[in-house]
């Protein structure tokens, strides 16, 4: 979007930022159709919010220092991500949180140093404007404590009906080191598996605010960014093998694509695995696996038996990681793409993906 404030008109702007913010009004064509309502909309709630300097210069696109790049590492990592979760607030976060962490998490799982993002608003006609305020409020906040800065975007509105509300994609840009090289296929027998904290929260915390259950619980999404978390460890720890968030699909999924890339088997023990008492309960009640239950702040690690101990007491010693544990180990490569449970009675359950997702639109 070529988006900018005027700031030559502080009064005028100081007027209209409290309008389209007022809890009387929604969203219109008109914000969508270039004139005077759109720019209104651009300056006074998203400008206001973001106030990012390559927003300020109203350019159609971003002009990054390359020189930033070339001094962190060797490699620009990119990756996109579109956000339709329901319902647009959750306990826990919003959309415009976890489009924000959601795109960031992609980049820190990668190895890469997470630097910039963009961001595109679908917008229904009809969305309440203080809602937009506070979701874009929500996902400016989630940039600034992750110390990103959002660079560019666009907005635009489609007709009542023809969307959800609202739905944001974000892309993100990073640096990788220099020498880090993390592959979902170099998983190899013997190491272990670590997760940072419990399973499941995300998916079971949108299912309780979305479904009328009749159900009360304290579930909250882990939506979190998780790359301060992340790089402590690949600083320290060289035998990292490789790194993935649990998002669609949760710990079950992506450690089965982990197997199938590697070409190992998997074992999870499931007295170690970290479920909330909550979160078990509503799935047993749902007959839903918590293993395939979508996290927003939950990273899956494959590192060497000789350094996992020393990364869960890295993991452990931050916010995001104090509920840190080892769940499993790579157990060999005669049955590539299996991944297993150890029960607490000694038996074995096979854990197949299930073929689609267990809730829609979760993320």
């Amino acid at each position: 979007m070529s988006i900018g404030p005027n700031r030559s008109r502080p009064n005028s702007l100081k007027v209209r930022r409290r309008a389209v913010t007022s809890s009387q009004e929604t969203i219109t064509l008109a914000h969508g159709a270039g004139g005077g309502a759109m720019h209104s909309l651009i300056d006074d709630l998203f400008l206001s919010a973001f106030g990012d300097a390559p927003l300020l210069q109203k350019e159609d696109q971003a002009r990054l220092p390359l020189a930033e790049f070339l001094a962190r590492g060797d490699r620009l990592a990119l990756t996109t991500d579109s956000f339709v979760v329901s319902p647009l607030e959750f306990p826990g976060g919003d959309i415009g949180k976890l489009a924000v962490c959601g795109t960031l998490n992609d980049l820190a799982v990668g190895g890469a140093i997470p630097l910039y993002l963009s961001a595109a608003f679908i917008i229904e006609e009809g969305l309440p404007l203080a809602l937009l305020g506070r979701l874009v409020g929500s996902m400016a906040e989630a940039a600034r404590q992750a110390g990103v800065t959002i660079v560019t975007g666009d907005t635009k509105v489609v007709e009542r009906g023809m969307a959800d509300k609202l739905f944001i994609n974000t892309t993100g840009v990073g640096v990788i080191p220099m020498g880090l090289n993390l592959a979902i296929g170099s998983a190899r027998p013997g190491d272990k598996v670590l997760v940072n904290g419990h399973v499941g929260d995300h998916g079971a915390a949108v299912m309780l605010a979305r479904e009328d259950l009749g159900l009360v619980g304290e579930l909250a999404s882990d939506c979190a960014s998780l790359h301060s978390l992340i790089h402590p460890v690949l600083a320290q720890c060289t035998g990292v093998r490789c790194l993935r968030d649990a998002t669609r699909g949760g710990l079950g999924g992506v450690l089965s694509e982990m197997a199938g890339a590697s070409a190992v088997e998997i074992r999870l023990c499931e007295s170690d695995l970290p479920i909330r008492p909550q979160t078990r309960a509503l799935c047993e009640l749902l007959g839903l696996e918590p293993l395939f239950l979508a996290n927003e702040g939950l990273a899956a690690m494959v590192i060497c038996p000789e350094q996992a101990e020393q990364a869960l007491a890295l993991w452990r010693g931050h916010p995001l990681g104090r509920d840190a544990c080892i769940v499993g180990e790579v157990t060999g490569s005669s049955s590539p793409g299996r991944l297993s449970l150890l029960t607490p009675y000694g038996g074995e359950r096979l854990l197949e993906v299930p073929h689609g997702l267990q809730l829609p639109r979760i993320c």
